[in-house]
């Protein structure tokens, strides 16, 4: 009989050998995930695999961020059920705000609140009128719900607060002319610059000085009092009075709004010498001397508004036409149309002097911009000057004409029905920006007397932008309260024009040297469906969906099972 042994045998070196080996890549595997875990800790990095780089944050995006000094809290009224393309607006700003806050070490904060979460009509109400009161703008949403159509209000936008400072940021922007799942594009494409201007106008000291140049008969408080005031936001903002001030060196920008006196030459001898040594104008400039409160009586007659700055903007390549731009693409006035009784029976019509202006360059500082609403427009022409690149911003529509001054103007010209064919000149511009190594206008003349600055002959390179429309920057007043409304805002039609995002992003553009506005030239490819190939292709797809997963699947475990057999018939 054979005594059974509970004796194993010895492990073969084979077996042995397969064990070592096993042990040391689970010790390798382990000491490299902690590795990578360690190094993931000490350094951040992110990898954007889009074509167009839509989640790739720039790099002064990145050093705001970076140089954050306090907690910044952004809260977004846009949660809620939305329709789909206002979820991919959703969804964008969740994204990006989830990057702000990587990039800037936990220093941003966000939150998303539904201002519609309350059932209480009138506390939700009075919560509407706060947003409102703080400068987020409502919006009519007409939404799905089941197999019924229900309007919603939402508010698309966000508060960012940091210490006592606060501000609102409008996120559904872009123009209006275009189709809703464009402007919703144009919306996404600009949320980086929003927020990122948002950061800035928080958490940060002004980044440069700009002179208001006054003395001439140009706008100041209450006319130009919201432009003046959003720029005091960002920027150190003077008054500057060329026949008291030495000189313009302590500033890095001067903006002439709508002047109505002419110059003296020691005053443009002033401004051609700041640009001599690089310093950078906005130009808003009327060709003709007109206005609609001059029309009370029913007709006037505009005349050139002579400022003596012509042979200034000839040497540096630009010259305004002392004409008047009529375009049958323009916004409304309030004309008495007749009578009740005694009571005037008023009716806005169109106003062919007040172009609405819709067409721009692809320049970051006019990208997606809505309508901009000019009053009494001139034509800009362009001439030789050697070393200056000359780009137009922003143009008429097709249908429209030029009338050279003096004009004879009449409340009653809306009455007359206008012909489409003499509205026929196409893209008429009135507003350039210029580039460039500017020769001075005093070449060969003598220095004024008085004026002490040294003479320079040639500029450094810089920049100077020109609008032949000063009313660009003014602001409507109100009538019974006196105080200035916001620029851009129509108070007969109670509609916004883009006018104030206009003129901010051309002062952030000539000021901006970390390159903010450049964030506005980024763009997201909108890539539709073919609605109508949908249809007509939905089974052949719906098939190849359903079918090649289960041939795949299937192949594979065929597959599998032969090697299987294969190895162990082996």
């Amino acid at each position: 009989m054979v005594e059974e042994t509970n004796e194993t045998a010895p492990p073969q070196p084979e077996v042995e050998n397969r064990r070592r080996q096993d042990w040391t890549f689970f010790l390798v595997a382990v000491g490299l995930l902690l590795v990578l875990n360690f190094v993931a800790s000490r350094y951040f990095f992110r990898i954007d695999l889009t074509e167009d780089k839509r989640y790739t944050i720039s790099e002064q995006t990145k050093e705001l961020l970076g140089n954050l000094q306090e907690q910044v809290q952004i809260t977004v009224y846009l949660e809620g059920e939305f329709p789909a393309g206002f979820r991919r607006l959703q969804n964008s700003t969740r994204e990006m705000l989830e990057e702000f806050r990587l990039y800037s070490d936990g220093k941003i904060q966000y939150q998303f609140i539904d201002p519609s979460a309350n059932t209480n009509e009138q506390a939700r109400n009075q919560f509407y009128g706060q947003l409102a009161q703080k400068g987020l703008q409502p919006t009519n949403l007409f939404a799905q719900e089941g197999d019924k159509k229900v309007e919603k209000i939402v508010f698309p936008g966000a508060l960012v607060s940091a210490g006592q400072k606060e501000t609102a940021v409008t996120l559904l922007k872009g123009s209006q002319a275009a189709t809703p799942e464009e402007r919703l594009n144009q919306s996404i494409e600009g949320l980086e610059y929003e927020l990122a201007s948002a950061l800035r106008k928080v958490s940060s000291v002004s980044s440069g000085r700009i002179g208001v140049l006054q003395g001439h008969g140009e706008l100041w408080v209450p006319q130009a009092a919201d432009f003046l005031g959003t720029l005091s936001e960002y920027y150190t903002v003077n008054r500057a009075d060329l026949t008291q001030v030495p000189d313009l060196n302590n500033f890095n920008l001067v903006v002439m709004a709508r002047p109505s006196q002419p110059y003296t030459e020691a005053e443009k001898y002033k401004l051609d010498q700041f640009i001599m040594r690089g310093g950078k104008v906005l130009f808003l400039l009327d060709g003709v001397n007109a206005s609609l409160d001059s029309l009370r009586e029913g007709v006037n007659v505009a005349f050139p508004n002579d400022l003596n700055l012509t042979d200034l903007l000839f040497k540096y390549g630009i010259r305004i036409n002392h004409d008047l731009v009529q375009d049958l693409n323009a916004s409304f006035i309030p004309m008495v149309t007749g009578y009740m009784g005694n009571q005037p029976q008023t009716q806005l019509v169109p106003w062919n002097y007040y172009p609405l202006l819709t067409n721009f360059s692809k320049l970051p500082m006019t990208r997606n911009l809505d309508a901009v609403q000019t009053k009494f427009v001139s034509s800009l022409d362009t001439v030789k000057a050697v070393g200056i690149k000359k780009t137009p911003l922003m143009w008429t529509s097709q249908y429209s004409r030029r009338r050279e001054a003096p004009v004879s103007i009449s409340l009653n010209d809306p009455r007359v029905d206008r012909d489409p064919r003499q509205f026929s000149q196409n893209a008429i511009p009135v507003g350039y920006l210029l580039e460039g190594t500017f020769k001075s206008a005093f070449n060969n003349r003598p220095v004024p007397e008085g004026v002490l600055i040294p003479f320079q002959a040639e500029s450094k390179p810089t920049q100077l932008v020109i609008f032949s429309d000063g009313d660009l920057a003014a602001n409507e007043v109100d009538p019974k309260s006196g105080r200035p409304m916001e620029l851009g805002f129509d108070r007969f039609t109670r509609t916004r024009f883009a006018n104030k995002e206009l003129l901010k992003n051309v002062v952030d553009f000539l000021l901006d040297e970390k390159g903010l506005i450049e964030l506005r030239g980024k763009e997201i490819q909108l890539r539709p469906l073919d609605k109508a190939k949908l249809r007509e292709e939905r089974s052949k797809w719906q098939a190849i969906n359903l079918g090649v997963p289960l041939a795949l699947l299937l192949l594979f475990g065929v597959l599998k099972f032969w090697f299987r057999k294969r190895k162990y018939a082996r």
